[in-house]
């Protein structure tokens, strides 16, 4: 497990932690208040205003344990969330890899499909197909009624959808390799460092103290995020996260260059030969 999956899994263990205290804090507050309402004959009108009071402070007890409970749920929803997330983030040092290999299975799918409605228009039966189950191969036909208009297993809009996500993902794959391979250079400023961080796709500013509300506001409208877990502010290393930074007057290099003017230069983009 790398040090993502690691941050990942820990902030998983916080939220089920969370949703166990506020559970806890829920059941304790519906016990007192039902403890207290066991003191009530049932049905005894209220009498004057103590009386008022105690009944008052029962009920702000169970609208207490109802709120907790709403927490309690709302914490598992997120834990729950994370825990399902499949998405492949930028700051993961094996994202590269794991694009890559999403990618493989995005175009094994695309020539499977394709073969499957090669199959079907030859033999009008997707039963016979290699690797595919006499169950699911009926399956497939069955669902055809979902899209009258297309006679195949698998719709034009199914390939449409599933190319698309292949180039999305071949997009990615093209930006983070890129950024890798440029090699985006850092600074040092008066009071802290920027650094671009090629393994977690991150450029990252670390103050060496607080920064005054007046720079946190700038850094939030250029689109830089407080990241506790790392202690910096951060967002993903691009052009745009250099030219952000570099118009920030706080984080200005402190030997008096321009953090755009250091940055490498892309070589030029060959294209075939006419």
């Amino acid at each position: 497990m790398n040090d993502y999956e690691e941050r990942k899994q820990a902030r998983i263990d916080r939220l089920h932690e969370k949703a166990e205290k506020a559970r806890a804090e829920s059941h304790s507050l519906y016990k007192q208040s039902t403890d207290m309402a066991s003191a009530i004959p049932f049905g005894q009108p209220v009498h004057g205003a103590a009386d008022r009071r105690y009944r008052d402070k029962i009920g702000k007890k169970m609208d207490q344990s109802i709120a907790a409970s709403d927490k309690a749920d709302y914490y598992e929803r997120r834990a729950e969330a994370a825990e399902n997330n499949t998405t492949i983030s930028s700051d993961d040092p094996e994202a590269l890899a794991k694009l890559k290999e999403k990618l493989e299975s995005l175009q094994i799918s695309q020539t499977r499909m394709k073969q499957i409605n090669a199959y079907y228009k030859k033999n009008g039966t997707c039963r016979g197909f290699h690797g595919l189950s006499d169950e699911l191969a009926d399956k497939l036909v069955e669902d055809m009624q979902h899209h009258p208009w297309d006679k195949r297993p698998f719709a034009a809009y199914a390939l449409a959808n599933n190319n698309q996500n292949i180039n999305a993902v071949k997009k990615r794959i093209e930006q983070l390799t890129e950024a890798k391979e440029l090699g985006y250079q850092g600074w040092e400023f008066d009071g802290g460092k920027v650094v671009a961080n090629a393994d977690m796709n991150r450029l990252q500013i670390f103050f060496d103290g607080i920064p005054d509300e007046e720079v946190r506001r700038e850094l939030k409208g250029r689109g830089f995020k407080w990241a506790q877990s790392v202690g910096a502010w951060q967002r993903q290393l691009t052009d745009n996260a250099i030219y952000a930074a570099s118009r920030v007057k706080a984080i200005q290099p402190s030997d008096g260059s321009d953090p755009i003017k250091i940055q490498p230069k892309r070589k030029p983009k060959t294209g075939p030969q006419h």
